[in-house]
């Protein structure tokens, strides 16, 4: 006779290992979370979007501590234009470019009083023409990462490389875009988000970072709002 029996073979400890900050890090993702608001104050708002005019979407960098940043200004303008088709929002350093000085950090304007000075030069006021620029959005804030705890270890030992550890971080972003009317020469709405994440860093050999996206969570709450004001589809 011949039996035949089952026996259990247990892995490496180093893919059991594996195994097991593969659930720990499951756990983590469907745990975390980020939190965000929007507040928005509009004062005259386009009742059938904006035709063929153009918008443009600026971010403010005036500041010698931080500057808004660049990508954050790109995923707005792509959430906005991928959403509605019919606008077209022009590409932030094609526009600072075709106004060249006077969208600089030190020669921007600051205020919606300077719009009527802007447009007195008459270079400024032929490119914003030939631009069909009718709205322009000055997005000001930035994304930091605070709170950091937890530490990890590296090194090389007979088995291989690998780390070891747990880390942990918050990122905050807070952003407002204020709304110019280049029409009526006017600040004519504000939009402001705050969105907040935790972020972690678990290592058993390999470290796995699991980051909130909390700055992608700005961008859709701030963009969806101009969207509102911008299209006539919403």
């Amino acid at each position: 006779m011949i039996s035949l029996h089952k026996s259990k073979v247990k892995a490496p400890w180093p893919y059991r290992l594996i195994a097991a900050l593969g659930v720990f890090t499951a756990a983590l993702l469907t745990s975390g979370c980020v939190t965000s608001t929007v507040d928005e104050m509009v004062f005259n708002e386009p009742t059938e979007g904006i035709g063929d005019s153009t918008v443009v979407i600026l971010g403010r960098r005036h500041a010698s501590d931080y500057e808004t940043e660049p990508d954050f200004i790109e995923c707005v303008g792509d959430h906005i234009s991928s959403r509605d088709k019919s606008i077209t929002v022009i590409n932030e350093i094609d526009f600072v470019n075709a106004l060249y000085p006077w969208f600089e950090p030190r020669t921007a304007p600051l205020h919606p009083a300077d719009i009527e000075r802007l447009l007195e030069q008459d270079p400024v006021a032929q490119r914003m023409l030939e631009l069909k620029t009718e709205y322009m959005i000055w997005v000001d804030g930035v994304t930091v990462r605070s709170d950091s705890a937890g530490s990890m270890t590296c090194g090389i030992g007979p088995g291989g490389a690998g780390c070891f550890g747990f880390g942990t971080w918050s990122n905050d972003s807070d952003y407002e875009a204020v709304i110019w009317d280049f029409t009526d020469r006017a600040e004519v709405g504000r939009v402001n988000t705050t969105a907040t994440g935790q972020s972690y860093m678990p290592a058993v050999i390999v470290p796995i970072p699991i980051i909130a996206p909390v700055q992608g969570t700005a961008c859709d709450g701030i963009g969806d709002q101009l969207l509102q004001f911008l299209s006539s589809e919403y």
